[in-house]
């Protein structure tokens, strides 16, 4: 963060403080005023990817809509807060803000706020395994939206489910939702979304083990988020390009292009992606025959997998690493990595992921 930024947020801090001490009578003005302040500057944090400043700025908001008493402004710092909880890889914390949120939403007979709470709602089961509950939440919100007429939150809904579906092994179902988004985007000469929808499309289509097909997604994908600036967005596709380069036969091509989206994800802190990254690293060094690399890498992947709460990916790299000790006829040792996988899918709800730990099993 810049000495600038730094100036600014500790005169927000101090305005604030000195109307809430002040002996003088409030003014109510001032204090909205401040709200409003607060807000944008905590966006700003947001954009620049300073994520704890981020959150640190909607929890003062939220303490200072309280003091407001406005309930659609409450709301509104919930969900914020909420977000930034995301954002900070504090998922649970996360799921407890836009419950409160919802309440709100739905006490105010607030459709567009009721609506945003759900996909939020969604997005935070979704980080936590929740599957079905993220489904659900995606169903709830995309009526609203369409009453509404909010194309934009339509499409964002339909594109979140189908993503689902793909995760939940219904990649051909995931297929039919994003065609009915894409020509949608398009129309709408919504070039970021349509980028993300390519590159869901893709992510189903590999899932359908079409790789040819999913790699020419991906590659539609790419030179759009090049042109929008999305580095973020521009390291998923990348990443995903090198996983199609694994199925293709190509998995020294897969490595340098993953390593490449490493250092990207690293100046990110981007811990989500790192992780995968990382895990995606250790496969393709297992596929080549290069063992003792693979389980360094597995063993950079685990502890943030471990640090960010997400037992999905855990449990997947679990099965892996068993898969590699499997191989070396070493089945004791994989017995016991498919076991403690079992253990973690049974505390979320992903029936897929759930199947296919059994069949790990069962095949040892």
């Amino acid at each position: 963060m810049s000495i600038e930024q730094e100036i600014s947020d500790l005169l927000l801090k101090h305005r604030t403080f000195a109307l809430l001490n002040s002996n003088s009578m409030l003014h109510l003005s001032d204090l909205v005023e401040e709200w409003n302040k607060r807000r944008y500057q905590a966006k700003i944090h947001y954009d620049r990817r300073e994520f704890q400043q981020y959150l640190d700025l909607s929890k003062e908001n939220l303490k200072l809509s309280s003091i407001l008493n406005d309930k659609a402004k409450e709301g509104l710092a919930l969900n914020d807060v909420g977000t930034a909880c995301i954002t900070c890889y504090q998922y649970q914390a996360a799921l407890d803000f836009f419950h409160q949120a919802l309440f709100i939403a739905q006490e105010l007979q607030n459709i567009q706020a009721e609506a945003a709470t759900f996909t939020n709602l969604g997005n935070a089961y979704s980080h936590l395994g929740y599957l079905s509950q993220a489904l659900e939440q995606f169903y709830q919100a995309l009526p609203l939206f369409q009453k509404m007429g909010d194309q934009q939150g339509e499409m964002a809904a339909l594109n979140s489910l189908a993503l689902l579906y793909t995760r939940l092994n219904q990649p051909k179902r995931a297929l039919l939702l994003h065609h009915q988004v894409l020509p949608m985007r398009r129309l709408l000469n919504d070039f970021s979304g349509e980028a993300i929808t390519l590159n869901s499309i893709g992510f189903a289509y590999s899932a359908l083990e079409q790789p040819e097909l999913a790699l020419s997604y991906f590659e539609q994908a790419l030179p759009i988020q090049k042109a929008t600036r999305n580095v973020t967005a521009e390291a998923t596709t990348l990443n995903n390009i090198a996983s199609t380069y694994c199925d293709l036969g190509h998995p020294q091509k897969a490595l340098l292009l993953y390593h490449q989206v490493l250092l990207t994800r690293k100046a990110l802190n981007d811990r989500a992606g790192e992780a995968a990254t990382l895990h995606n690293i250790a496969f393709t060094y297992n596929l080549l025959g290069n063992r003792q690399e693979a389980l360094a890498f597995y063993d950079q992947a685990i502890l943030l997998y471990r640090e960010l709460g997400d037992r999905a990916g855990e449990a997947t790299l679990l099965l892996n690493i068993g898969s590699l000790y499997a191989e070396l006829n070493e089945k004791a040792i994989a017995e016991s990595h498919y076991i403690h996988a079992q253990n973690l899918v049974q505390q979320i709800d992903h029936q897929f992921l759930a199947r296919k730990v059994q069949k790990f099993l069962d095949n040892l």
